[in-house]
């Protein structure tokens, strides 16, 4: 069978597939502890399920507009006005199926043969291949702890070309928590309007942010707003993983050629999710801050077991729900971060991915957001499991 060249770019997502093995020996009777996937643990509310609900009694089960329906348009509309603080259009949002098919639609409408993003690491494991399915390239800038795992823009600088398009920010980030503040943005902004680059600012954690409210950076000025993209949506904040809905919001001229590119591949998304979407951004926002409590409880549990295994250094994750312990000095001759967590499972039975899979090999990822009881027995069977690689 003759396959898509661009096929060979393109690498299967590591996330997903070390949580399909752990599936697997559940599956074969296999005790397993999950902490490689960013799903929260907490059910949905219960006043977004029972709009979901209320939409399949009314029979809204039909096709909606491609870019969502009018009351979701402009219910994102306000919420991402009022968290940023300058006015969104209606008409300046498309609804998608998640926020990373938001991401998916946004490279395809951008980006051409022989085009750069850059992308700072460690970086979300999808980012890169998004790129390269656009046909583009995905140009890595390494980060580091010292710097708080954010991009400096005289990092940014130097790996810029005459053929980057545009830069990636994620804030708080997957996989290191890390949270960019004003300070840091504003260099980087600025460098962005100097040069005519545009912004993907993924914002998909944005509520999950532990030391006060984030920064973004089309908060910094109307010519910086003008070439940034925004991309949010109601996964992590509401604990709707599988209702598949996420936004983008920009310039009118390319939310506008993303809506075709929508319009050609999903249609519209699921009509009864964007009803629960609705009631989600525009209902009661009590339950965000409660799941935003519970996840520091667990990041400040979660840091304190990591920073006791002799060996294990980690930076402290100021938003999102992951750890990114370095864990290289506890790794033996010849093994490897990927083969680490190999063995992490199958001996082990606790899920983790390798730092390699975001750019940063030697570095381990968790989550903390699986019930509170897993989560203990979890970190205790990563530090047996890491104490013995040392061993």
């Amino acid at each position: 069978m003759k396959l898509s060249r661009r096929l060979a770019k393109i690498r299967p997502s590591a996330t997903l597939a070390i949580d399909q093995r752990a599936r697997l020996l559940r599956a074969q009777g296999a005790d397993i502890v999950t902490l490689a996937t960013g799903e929260p643990d907490f059910d949905t509310p219960q006043h977004i399920k029972e709009a979901c609900k209320a939409a399949l009694d009314r029979g809204d089960t039909k096709y909606t507009a491609v870019a969502g329906t009018a009351p979701l348009r402009a219910a994102v509309a306000r919420w991402l006005s009022q968290a940023h603080g300058f006015s969104i259009e209606p008409e300046q949002v498309v609804v998608s199926c998640g926020a990373k098919h938001s991401l998916f639609n946004l490279f395809m409408a951008l980006l051409d043969e022989g085009d750069e993003v850059v992308v700072p690491t460690p970086a979300w494991v999808s980012y890169p291949d998004m790129i390269a399915c656009a046909g583009a390239t995905p140009v890595l800038c390494p980060t580091t702890a010292a710097d708080g795992f954010r991009l400096r823009a005289a990092d940014l600088e130097r790996v810029l070309s005459p053929r980057t398009r545009a830069v990636v920010l994620n804030s708080p980030s997957n996989p290191t928590g890390a949270v960019y503040r004003r300070e840091h943005l504003e260099p980087l902004a600025e460098l962005c309007v100097a040069r005519d680059l545009l912004i993907v600012s993924d914002d998909i954690y944005r509520s999950l942010s532990y030391d006060g409210p984030c920064c973004n950076v089309a908060t910094l000025g109307q010519k910086v707003r003008a070439r940034t993209l925004l991309v949010d949506g109601v996964s992590k904040t509401y604990a709707m993983t599988g209702f598949r809905i996420g936004f983008l919001a920009g310039p009118r001229e390319l939310v506008d050629a993303v809506e075709v590119i929508q319009s050609q591949s999903t249609s519209n998304p699921t009509s009864i999710a964007q009803a629960a979407a609705l009631a989600a951004v525009a209902g009661p926002q009590d339950c965000v801050d409660t799941m935003r409590k519970e996840f520091d409880r667990r990041r400040r549990l979660v840091l304190e077991a990591l920073t006791a295994i002799p060996g294990v250094r980690c930076f402290e994750p100021g938003g999102a729900f992951y750890a990114f312990p370095d864990v290289s000095a506890l790794l033996p001759s010849g093994m490897d971060d990927v083969a680490a967590t190999s063995r992490l499972l199958e001996q082990h039975g606790v899920a983790v991915v390798p730092g390699t899979a975001f750019g940063a090999p030697g570095h381990l990822r968790l989550s903390y957001a699986c019930a509170p009881d897993r989560l203990a027995e979890g970190l205790r069977r990563l530090r047996t499991g890491l104490e013995s690689l040392r061993s």
